[in-house]
């Protein structure tokens, strides 16, 4: 049987077509995606997220223990309180476990979301990697996530929610408050500005239709996935797995190696990698013409094949996108093999769209 979240109702009242993703019977659309992704992109709409996992981390041995457990480093964000941190969390061969965001709150205390399709192996990960360490692991499976999203999405949010949500007002991106029994971040999984909002389950729902009524539309994870590729943003499970890692997903930004004595997991296979030099690279395509791209197309480049980890036709630019791992090498066409054909397609820097602007001509 599927698990539902909080919101569950709410989706099968205003008539979303529902699917299983990760155990989770979710909404896909409620209607259009196409309007849904455009809603997004220029208004605001809601993504009900409460499928994600969410886990505090306390006690006098977090710091030292995400220190080992992170590709990035959490030294980075300490003595802020409220900075989030984009990391992966690593194998010992440098394979990407999965991708997550952790949060500092204060020196006993991490807030981190991980993956639903990865919750229990990150689970079982997490607490094997913890022993040693004097630190508290708690999944909070009673709060749902709900993620507001789009250019008036914060406007819009505090006209739903009125002083409660004055604290997250002054937010700077990727940074977290309580507001309440709130926990408000400027985060997203867009390329547009906004909030997640972690809320009691129980009052869910409320905030849901607070929200509705402030004239923000629902949006299914249809165009969650469109508007992410649009933003370059990689998906788990796709543009990175345990047999890639992050220097191979265009993630090397996400790790941290310096200090050189900060010895998290992976760090070694990493820096074997990078001697030797990383053999292959994120690229993202457009294709030139008419065509459909999709994940696990071939890719042909003067340097050999790769193959397409996400693709789809993208709402903003009207074209054919994706992502695709290809070899390393000074190159910047290709052809993408679709039903038999070779189709030119151009190698492009990412993300494709930020702030509902293109960035590709």
């Amino acid at each position: 049987m599927p698990r539902h979240t909080p919101l569950h109702p709410q989706h099968l009242a205003a008539k979303a077509k529902m699917v299983d993703f990760a155990g989770w019977e979710m909404p896909i659309h409620y209607g259009s995606q196409l309007e849904e992704h455009h809603q997004v992109r220029r208004d605001a709409g809601i993504f009900d997220v409460s499928h994600m996992v969410v886990l505090d981390l306390t006690g006098p041995g977090v710091i030292d223990f995400l220190r080992r457990l992170l590709a990035n480093d959490v030294a980075r964000i300490t003595g802020k309180p409220g900075k989030a941190l984009y990391s992966c969390m690593l194998n010992e061969r440098g394979g990407v476990i999965d991708d997550l965001i952790v949060y500092f709150m204060d020196d006993g205390w991490f807030r981190m979301v991980v993956n639903a399709a990865t919750r229990d192996k990150d689970l079982a990960w997490i607490e094997r990697q913890a022993a040693g360490f004097d630190v508290d692991i708690r999944e909070r499976d009673d709060l749902a996530m709900i993620a507001v999203q789009g250019p008036n999405a914060r406007d819009k949010a505090r006209a739903a929610l009125g002083e409660t949500l004055e604290p997250a007002m002054a937010l700077d991106p990727f940074f977290a408050t309580e507001c309440g029994e709130l926990f408000v971040a400027r985060t997203g999984y867009t390329g547009e500005d906004g909030f997640e909002i972690m809320v009691p389950a129980g009052r869910a729902g409320e905030v849901w239709e607070a929200l509705l009524g402030a004239d923000v539309a629902p949006i299914g994870l249809g165009a969650r996935d469109t508007l992410r590729l649009e933003a370059g943003m990689n998906l788990y499970g796709q543009d990175m797995d345990e047999d890639t890692s992050p220097l191979e997903s265009g993630l090397a930004w996400t790790v941290a190696l310096e200090p050189a004595e900060r010895d998290f997991i992976g760090r070694a296979a990493l820096e074997a990698q990078r001697e030797a030099g990383v053999p292959r690279r994120l690229v993202g395509l457009v294709l030139e013409g008419r065509g459909v791209l999709r994940a696990h197309q071939k890719v042909i480049t003067p340097a050999g094949e790769g193959e397409t980890t996400s693709g789809s036709f993208s709402p903003t630019l009207g074209r054919a996108i994706a992502l695709a791992r290809v070899p390393a090498g000074d190159f910047d066409a290709c052809e993408v093999e679709i039903r038999g054909k070779r189709l030119p397609a151009r190698i492009v820097r990412y993300p494709f769209v930020r702030h509902g602007k293109p960035c590709i001509t």
